[in-house]
């Protein structure tokens, strides 16, 4: 009986832990939309994370494959800020010069720009200047002094 017991308490563990890491993490990035992106922005207070691609660009492919792939990318991006993919080919911006793709904004959760990242950015990059902008520390220090800091 109390084999069976313990046999039922490991088994009841395993499933609500192998359960909380399922909803905690998730495989791929939830994009938003440009217009439902900035107005979830201000109804959850988080800041925004916009990236400009082109289907055709071979650095946005890059990063789709290698940057937006990494779990702690994923993981920061969807637990810290609302992310926006706007392909330029389809969808035109006039709020944004976007010379060249991919460009990456970051805004404050009312939608005013903070800075941009123009360029493929890989996946230990990203994260640092995803912290620095989700901490506010942009307000304080460069971004040099932010990864000393670290």
């Amino acid at each position: 009986m109390k084999k069976r017991l313990i046999l039922v308490l490991l088994l009841a563990c395993f499933f609500f832990s192998s359960l909380s890491c399922s909803v905690a993490y998730s495989d791929s990035i939830r994009w938003h939309s440009y217009k439902e992106g900035l107005a979830q922005g201000k109804k959850e207070g988080k800041k925004i994370f916009l990236h400009f691609y082109t289907p055709w660009c071979r650095y946005c492919k890059t990063m789709a494959r290698e940057t937006f792939k990494d779990p702690s990318v994923i993981s920061y991006l969807n637990e810290n800020y609302i992310p926006i993919k706007v392909d330029v080919g389809k969808e035109k911006n006039s709020n944004f010069n976007i010379i060249g793709v991919p460009d990456t904004w970051f805004m404050t959760e009312d939608g005013e720009k903070i800075a941009n990242q123009p360029g493929h950015i890989p996946p230990d990059r990203i994260l640092n200047i995803l912290k620095f902008i989700h901490t506010d520390s942009y307000k304080k220090m460069s971004f040099k002094a932010f990864l000393k800091s670290m």
